[in-house]
Formats: C-alpha cells, structure tokens, sequence
C-alpha cells in the first residue's frame, strides 16, 4: 500500500433539491516524500481533495488512507496551508511561528531555538519582531511556510498558496518552497491552476478536469535539481500538460487554466 492512498473516492454536495457531484471516481496513490501538484480549472474537484486528504471533509463513497489509516480529521502531523496566510495580527513574526509549538507543549526555550531555525530557513531571521502587517504579502506567506515546518509535519497540504502574490514574488517562493521541502524530505500535495508553478514544483502533475471533477492524466517530471524555465526539458513536460487541456501554449500569454 502507498503513502497516501485514495481509492474510487467520490464526492456529492446537495443543497435543498439539487445535487453537485464534485469529485468522481478519483484513484490516486502518492509515496513518501513526493510532490505532487494538484493542476486542474475552478470546478475540477482539486481543492475539495486536498480538502480531504487533510481531514477537512469527507468522502461520500471511496476510502482515504495516510499510512494505511483511514483519514477522518486534522491532525498536527499534517500542516495546511492557505491562500489567506492565517497569522495572528497581533502575534509578532516569531510567535506566529511558535504557535504550533505552543499547541505542543514544547518548553519556551525550545520554542525559541525552533522558531529561529526555521525564520532563519526562509530568510526572516531579521523580521521575528515584526508583526504581519509590517511585512509584504510573499514574507507574510514565508512566515506562514516556517509556521508548518516548526512542528515538523509530515504531510503539507498546500492550497494555491502562492495565487495572490506578484509575478516576481511568486517565481522566488515557489524556488525557495522546492528546495526546503526536498531538502527535509516532506510529502507535499499542492493546488494550483498554474501550468509553470506545476512543473517548477511537482514529481508528478495530476490534470484534474471538471463535470463531475476527476483525474483526466497523470504527467510524470522527469527533471532533477534546479528547475530551469528556459531549458528544453521543462518546455517540453510544459507543452504535454497544454497538449492534455487541449491547450496550444502561443494561444496563452498567461499560463493559467
């Protein structure tokens, strides 16, 4: 058995008389250590299965399992993280980032050390005394990425974490997500509707397609190390996963879906 392991999952949402069907039949296994991003357009089911590989929701048909356990709630093993950042205004850099630590009982000196350790990771060694809305909307979401790899998860969920910040600002984090998380060995299951932010990031892509949402392809990333934008490999995985939306990339001057 896999790492993570969904099998026939299905997802119905039913409001008064109608019913939304919006994951179907989804088969997917993800292995230790693994980056997988979730690719697909508004509609498609990727977020409400990230939703719930996290425990946030629930399937109504099929099975989810992380080391063969039935997935049924959150838990502090496995860390999400959202668009919105989710720090406490009034909570400054560094006790953002203690917040799950503190959740873990962990001794304030411990807390202290792990909280520099990992401010020091993503380069905000020099803000901990900052509060959020002294910082830039890519440091706020840095904050949020040392936050999650304080507690030391297993598992991160990542839910179009980087969709708000500038062009610049997102190409730089997506660098600096890629290179922590291979360098800790975490799993990371990522959403996204950007084809580029997917083969800068992922193992493997997931194409999820919509009525109902479902996995349409799977594209493995055969690249290793620094992933460069301009080289003939990454344009050619790019121009496979246009090729499986149907996409010609110089009909696209934004590489969204």
């Amino acid at each position: 058995m896999s790492y993570i392991d969904i099998r026939d999952v299905s997802r119905t949402y039913r409001q008064k008389d109608k019913v939304f069907q919006a994951l179907s039949h989804v088969d997917l296994q993800i292995e230790r250590g693994e980056f997988i991003c979730l690719l697909g357009p508004s509609g498609c089911g990727k977020s409400t299965l990230l939703n719930i590989l996290a425990g946030f929701d629930q399937v109504t048909s099929g099975t989810v399992s992380i080391e063969g356990k039935p997935v049924h709630a959150p838990t502090i093993r496995n860390v999400t993280i959202f668009q919105n950042y989710g720090l406490l205004p009034w909570r400054t850099v560094e006790k953002n980032v203690e917040l799950g630590l503190e959740s873990l009982q962990i001794p304030a000196e411990q807390r202290h050390e792990i909280a520099e350790h990992y401010l020091e990771v993503v380069g905000l060694q020099d803000f901990r005394h900052h509060h959020p809305s002294e910082l830039s909307g890519g440091m706020q979401q840095r904050v949020a990425i040392a936050r999650a790899l304080a507690v030391d998860p297993e598992i991160l969920f990542m839910d179009e974490p980087f969709a708000a910040l500038d062009a610049l600002t997102r190409m730089k984090l997506q660098d600096e997500i890629s290179s922590i998380c291979r360098q800790q060995h975490k799993t990371i299951i990522f959403v996204t509707h950007d084809i580029d932010e997917s083969v800068v990031l992922a193992d493997r892509i997931v194409i999820m397609t919509p009525n109902p949402g479902h996995i349409k392809t799977i594209i493995p990333v055969d690249m290793h190390g620094q992933r460069d934008r301009t080289s003939p490999d990454f344009l050619h995985i790019r121009d496979r996963v246009f090729e499986a939306f149907s996409l010609k990339p110089e009909d696209k001057t934004e590489y969204y879906i």
